[in-house]
């Protein structure tokens, strides 16, 4: 025997209720309209779902044993509709995001945390990779965005483009490094040091080798390369190298003392930290969430980034 689901949700809400008024109200029907489901109910099972002359309503055994699959249905249903509801806010969902290495460990991990605070049903799931694999990753729909930093992207890329942050180098040491205590250390002094080389794959690769060249080496003295942010700074700690590496990566670890930028003025490329997707990617409003609040975070970063750009890095 087939029965419609809807009548054993009436029939919970009017038990768990305690009436056929009262559970109507809860599920926004009318009082007759839930009478005449009973009712109907009853004469197809040919058996009696509430117990004659109880008042308050006390249902029989049949009647209970119904009402408890009515409970989990419309519990279900709820459910159901939080989740839209949830869904069509940004308060629920997955983000699938990557981002390149460093960036994503000083600074998005802790902007992820900041995120989840205020959206607790949102999981992140983050992945590690530099711009071609990100575009790939984000053209296969393998994550909704990418914040990584770029050049101008081509066109006709299909990629959707939002700096949050301008792009610039410095040369990091450890805070005890020799050349810190140089007045007016020179492009050619980082010449006589030994070199933490950026991930394979990093865009920093390219750049310190060019700032190498274009200060007359005629070898780079690469000492450590293939590390983790982790590994790299508790390297650098015990170690008089230099690596290069974005300022707002400096500027996360300002307050770990562990790392520093020398006040040297060094050549990059033209290239800013950006979130990325899809042009025509499905609506994902818990993505386009997490979007939003990372340039808020960026926002508020900006004006302190600047501020320790000009206070450390140039000493003025």
């Amino acid at each position: 025997m087939k029965i419609d689901e809807r009548h054993l949700i009436q029939l919970a809400a009017v038990i768990k209720a305690g009436g056929v008024t009262e559970g109507a109200a809860l599920l926004g029907l009318s009082q007759p309209a839930v009478s005449r489901t009973l009712s109907m109910l009853e004469r197809r099972l040919g058996e009696p779902l509430f117990v004659k002359g109880r008042r308050p309503l006390q249902p029989t055994p049949l009647g209970r044993a119904l009402a408890d699959h009515g409970q989990t249905m419309l519990t279900a249903s709820r459910k159901a509709s939080d989740t839209v509801e949830g869904f069509r806010v940004g308060r629920t969902g997955v983000v699938r995001v990557g981002g390149t290495p460093f960036f994503m460990d000083a600074l998005i991990a802790g902007i992820i945390a900041e995120f989840q605070n205020s959206h607790p049903d949102v999981r992140i799931d983050q992945t590690y990779g530099y711009f071609s694999d990100l575009r790939a990753a984000l053209k296969a729909d393998q994550i909704d965005l990418a914040i990584c930093p770029i050049d101008i992207l081509d066109e006709g890329s299909g990629l959707e483009f939002q700096e949050i942050l301008p792009g610039r180098n410095v040369v990091a040491c450890g805070v005890t490094h020799p050349l810190l205590m140089k007045r007016r250390p020179q492009p050619a002094d980082l010449l006589d040091f030994p070199w933490v080389a950026p991930p394979p794959g990093s865009p920093l690769l390219a750049d310190l080798r060019s700032m190498l060249l274009s200060f007359g080496a005629t070898e780079i003295k690469i000492r450590y390369s293939g590390g983790s942010l982790l590994s790299v700074i508790n390297y650098m700690k015990a170690a008089d190298a230099l690596t290069i590496m974005p300022h707002t990566v400096v500027f996360s670890l300002r307050n770990e003392k562990a790392i520093t930028a020398l006040p040297i003025n060094i050549s990059h490329p033209e290239r800013a930290l950006a979130i990325l997707k899809r042009v025509d990617a499905a609506r994902a409003p818990a993505a386009d969430q997490f979007a939003n609040h990372v340039r808020a975070s960026f926002e508020k970063l900006r004006h302190l980034i600047k501020r320790h750009e000009q206070s450390v890095v140039w000493g003025n």
